[in-house]
């Protein structure tokens, strides 16, 4: 196996190659703000884009794995895509009244019914860095005691798989939410994060 080496390092805050001219919100939603943004570019000159603005803070995610092994995934229908999805508990920051950690927890509890020991950072991502300024954190959490929580509720919509069940539903296209697939994956790359 051969290696191509890049003309250059790898940069991420160089020169911008555009300008921005402009902005204005044209649409002011919940999570988002949809902006038609105005720029110049030397190589092709003046063009506009829309872009969403996230407006709700940051985006969270919870992985758990349960003392037996399994991960608590939550049933939730999904609007945009009218249809049933399972992912793992998530929720938004409110533009930084609690803190990543904070959501987790509580969505942990809230979704799933658990509490956990311990939480661990596992990754952070933009969600779609092309039109979107949406960030999203990942924990995984472990040493989990079953929380007071709406009993009929998590009977009715949390489902348990193991991380090889979790993983196939990912392969198969049971699982299709992106941050679900990231944790899954991330499980699956890293066996030691269940040590």
């Amino acid at each position: 196996m051969t290696s191509k080496s890049t003309y250059r390092k790898f940069d991420p805050w160089r020169t911008a190659p555009v300008s921005e001219v402009s902005r204005e919100t044209v649409v002011s939603g919940h999570y988002f703000n949809v902006d038609r943004v105005s720029y110049n570019s030397a190589p092709i000159g003046h063009f506009q884009r829309y872009l969403l603005q996230a407006n709700n803070g940051e985006s969270v995610g919870v992985i758990a794995v349960t003392e037996d092994g399994t991960i608590p995934l939550v049933e939730q229908y999904r609007l945009p895509v009218h249809r049933w999805t399972l992912e793992i508990p998530a929720g938004h920051s409110d533009n930084g009244v609690l803190s990543p950690l904070e959501v987790a927890k509580l969505k942990l509890k809230e979704e799933a019914g658990f509490e956990a020991e311990h939480y661990q950072q596992i990754c952070r991502f933009v969600n779609s860095p092309s039109f979107s300024t949406q960030h999203t954190t990942l924990f995984l959490a472990r040493g989990l005691t079953p929380a007071h929580a709406d009993e009929e509720r998590l009977l009715t919509s949390v489902r348990f798989a193991t991380p090889q069940e979790a993983l196939d539903m990912v392969e198969s296209g049971t699982i299709i939410d992106a941050k679900s697939i990231i944790a899954v994956q991330a499980l699956a790359a890293r066996p030691d994060l269940l040590q």
